[in-house]
């Protein structure tokens, strides 16, 4: 069996897997609802902004406590797909919400997080830049979710074919 993962990881894993998804799902209905549009928003952009946080959170963390190693019968092959395909989730959970960050920056759109609090512009305003973004969020958003749906396939396959502790390591449950 392998060793757990320490609980703040834990924490921020399911904590930014729920979020993640539930953004996922808020971004394809802002797409195709104009009646609650503005309400959807008013969610997206401060998840997003908290989803950027906890991401540099956890890469810190991870960087403080790595992760427990794959198990040694795992085959090569599988074991480079679980680091390139963790670091391309690190990496989409960056890119995603800075894209978007620039792109309503470019749009001359303000961030509201809290109340009267907003983000600062990050990019100048250009209309340009904007139709640049605005796709580019698009596909980042795709890329992460079929990244997500890839990475619960493969915790799925470890939790009931492989049966080898990768899954249970990072779940609540005592042995």
């Amino acid at each position: 069996m392998s060793p757990s993962f320490p609980i703040l990881s834990r924490l921020l894993h399911w904590t930014m897997a729920a979020m993640v998804l539930a953004m996922l799902f808020i971004g394809v209905a802002m797409v195709g609802s104009l009646s609650d549009y503005h309400r959807l928003v008013a969610i997206h952009r401060p998840l997003g902004v908290l989803i950027l946080v906890l991401v540099a959170i956890r890469l810190v963390n991870r960087l403080i406590n790595p992760p427990p190693t794959l198990p040694t019968s795992m085959p090569s092959v599988l074991r480079l797909a679980a680091h390139a395909s963790h670091w391309l989730l690190y990496g989409l959970m960056f890119a995603q919400p800075l894209v978007g960050w620039g792109m309503l920056s470019a749009a001359g759109y303000p961030i509201a997080l809290v109340g009267t609090w907003h983000l600062p512009a990050i990019l100048p305003h250009d209309d340009s830049l904007y139709a640049l973004l605005r796709p580019l969020h698009t596909v980042l958003a795709y890329l992460l979710f079929a990244t997500f749906l890839a990475h619960l396939g493969a915790a799925l396959t470890h939790a009931l074919i492989f049966r080898d502790g990768v899954f249970q390591s990072m779940t609540f449950r005592r042995r």
